[in-house]
């Protein structure tokens, strides 16, 4: 018999799955979300995952998590703190209860919390029966041992049933919010159509899960979060990453110049060139270089050679490109250098968010070395801003680095997929080979931009290279007047794209008390928080950046609008160190976090208030 439980409504939900770095929470969670996009929810996720690729088992170390935020509303960040928290096993307990709400619905693998495990974990007492919990709505289920059970008459070994413990779990949380499980059957069904046994074991764990779920008397409500109204059109949901390498290849296709992506593994940039090497088909080709710079030198090659250059790294292999994007500004050559960023210096924390490259960005090439600056601020807006990094690129002739990280690399939002057609126009400014008063460097007067010829066509040979050269001609010059003048116009043109890209927009009021401003992946977090505190009455508006060099035209006028400035930032200060550089003449608060992890609204709404309540 089926029991009778409440039904409670929300608005949005958060949850947080987390276990051992082998127990497939990333897997599980993406299921969860998935399934979210499906019902109609909008959403954003986070996934936590520590660097080791099998870090010590059961210890806080090796915690691995994903956390959903979804809802019947619009979705701008995966949450601060989780209404459901799943914990497989004492540690992932012990790390995350922190993150979990006052009276959240926490799912325990109780088969887990053996006496070794729980002392591991940094507990004296077993936390399901010492009473800790009490403020919690505690769900204890010896998942590990039903699934072995649940799979006995399938035959399967004892290493496969273990394996499938996280699709019981999601069978347990699909019950919890009323989700139907015949998208992540078929899911399983196709990722393991090699491994008819490995599919079968999982299927049957999910469908266990779910029926336990329906049948214990430990899960006293469900929760049922209604479809988000959204405009027309074909959505799913997209991780930073894919988007980006989905942006790169609308702008090949846009502008009619082929895909060349040159690059260097490295975590959390690698699944762009993962992504890129699948599409064969629209035209891309993809070389996976022995290290850094041949990564971003044979990008500099097929730029040369008349291709949509692409490299993509994260903060160290930054480092080792500069010298390489030196000679793509003084051959002012079109390239496209995403960088995914990462907690740092040196290897630092490789699958932690940061956004510590700005100034490297910025300024981290040695001689007079200018190029173009953006930020993507979303996870789905990833594609955009790479299709417009590529516009750029080839239109004025000039590297621009593409900032992300790994909050929005690795996370995923709802994204409506664009017609293609819909885009912004690109043209490159090709050579005419039939110009008989070709020279390589003679400049269109307003963007000060070469034309891009192509070698091989006759009529277009030219010399390029990193030495300096004379303006028109392109001959090789030391003369010192002619190294001032190219020196200034590489400049000058870089500064001219102010032209070309939009103004800042400002989310409230242009003029009042308070100015949150910040750029790149942080915009989820301020604009709720903003948000929030605007209904609540407050006089606060809210800047985001993401055109960083050169800056929109109106930045001026709008810092000059607010009686008190504040930039926050995933840094000690960069952003705000580069204001300072370029509008002295304003005071700027700031506030930084530099932990690996994103903002919360809850920690920002508390430092708004403080700077409001001084004005």
């Amino acid at each position: 018999m089926v029991k009778i439980h409440d039904v409670r409504e929300l608005e949005d939900v958060v949850v947080k799955f987390v276990g051992d770095s082998g127990d497939g929470m990333q897997l599980v969670g993406t299921l969860f979300s998935d399934a979210a996009a499906i019902s109609g929810n909008d959403l954003a996720t986070f996934p936590d995952f520590p660097a080791e690729i099998r870090a010590p088992h059961n210890t806080i170390a090796g915690v691995s998590g994903f956390q959903v935020h979804m809802g019947k509303r619009k979705i701008y960040t995966s949450g601060d703190m989780c209404d459901v928290l799943v914990a497989m096993n004492p540690a992932s307990l012990k790390s995350n209860l922190k993150w979990a709400k006052k009276g959240a619905t926490i799912i325990v693998d109780s088969s887990a919390f053996d006496e070794k495990a729980i002392e591991k974990a940094g507990y004296t007492t077993n936390p399901i029966e010492d009473g800790s919990l009490g403020t919690f709505q505690i769900i204890p289920a010896p998942i590990a041992q039903l699934t072995h059970e649940s799979l006995a008459v399938l035959g399967v070994d004892k290493r496969v049933a273990e394996r499938t413990k996280n699709m019981f779990v999601l069978g347990m949380v699909f019950y919890l919010f009323g989700r139907e499980i015949e998208k992540p059957l078929a899911f399983i069904k196709t990722k393991f159509k090699e491994k008819p046994k490995v599919a079968e074991a999982n299927q049957a764990a999910l469908k266990a899960g779910y029926n336990f779920a329906e049948t214990t008397e430990a899960i006293k409500m469900t929760y049922k979060v209604g479809p988000a109204t959204l405009p027309k059109g074909l959505y799913r949901n997209i991780v930073g990453n894919i988007a980006t390498a989905w942006g790169l290849l609308a702008a090949a296709e846009r502008s009619g110049r082929p895909l060349f992506l040159g690059s260097y593994p490295i975590t959390p940039a690698t699944e762009i060139l993962m992504e890129l090497s699948k599409h064969k088909s629209l035209g891309a080709r993809v070389f996976q270089a022995e290290d850094e710079i041949a990564g971003i030198c044979s990008a500099i090659g097929a730029s040369f050679a008349g291709s949509m250059a692409v490299t993509t790294t994260s903060g160290p292999g930054l480092s080792l490109k500069s010298e390489a994007m030196g000679l793509a500004v003084i051959t002012e050559l079109p390239l496209v250098i995403v960088n995914v960023q990462r907690a740092g210096p040196s290897t630092g924390m490789p699958t932690k968010s940061e956004q510590s490259d700005l100034m490297q960005a910025l300024f981290g090439r040695n001689g007079e070395s200018p190029l173009m600056v953006m930020a993507a601020s979303s996870a789905a807006n990833c594609f955009y801003y790479a299709y417009m990094a590529s516009k750029f690129s080839m239109e004025h002739m000039t590297p621009v680095i593409l900032l992300t990280d790994g909050y929005l690399g690795f996370g995923s939002e709802l994204f409506r997929i664009p017609d293609v057609n819909d885009l912004p126009s690109i043209t490159p400014p090709m050579a005419d080979p039939n110009d008989k008063n070709f020279k390589p460097y003679r400049r269109d007067e307003k963007t000060l931009v070469r034309k891009w010829a192509v070698p091989g066509v006759e009529g277009l040979r030219h010399r390029i290279g990193g030495l300096e050269k004379t303006n028109i001609d392109g001959n090789v010059s030391t003369d010192p007047l002619n190294h001032q003048l190219m020196v200034n116009i590489r400049e000058e043109k870089v500064n001219r794209i102010a032209d070309f890209i939009p103004l800042q927009e400002v989310n409230g009021e242009s003029e009042g008390d308070l100015l949150v401003v910040g750029w790149g992946g942080t915009e989820g977090a301020l604009l709720s928080t903003v948000k929030q505190m605007q209904e609540a009455g407050h006089n606060v508006s809210h800047a985001q950046f993401n055109y960083i060099k050169p800056l929109p035209k109106n930045t001026r006028e709008i810092l000059a609008g607010f009686k008190k400035i504040v930039v926050c930032e995933l840094n000690s200060g960069q952003f705000v160190n580069y204001l300072r550089m370029l509008y002295p003449e304003f005071q700027y608060e700031q506030y930084n976090k530099v932990q690996g992890l994103p903002f919360h609204v809850q920690e920002l709404t508390e430092t708004f208030t403080k700077l409001l309540e001084e004005v």
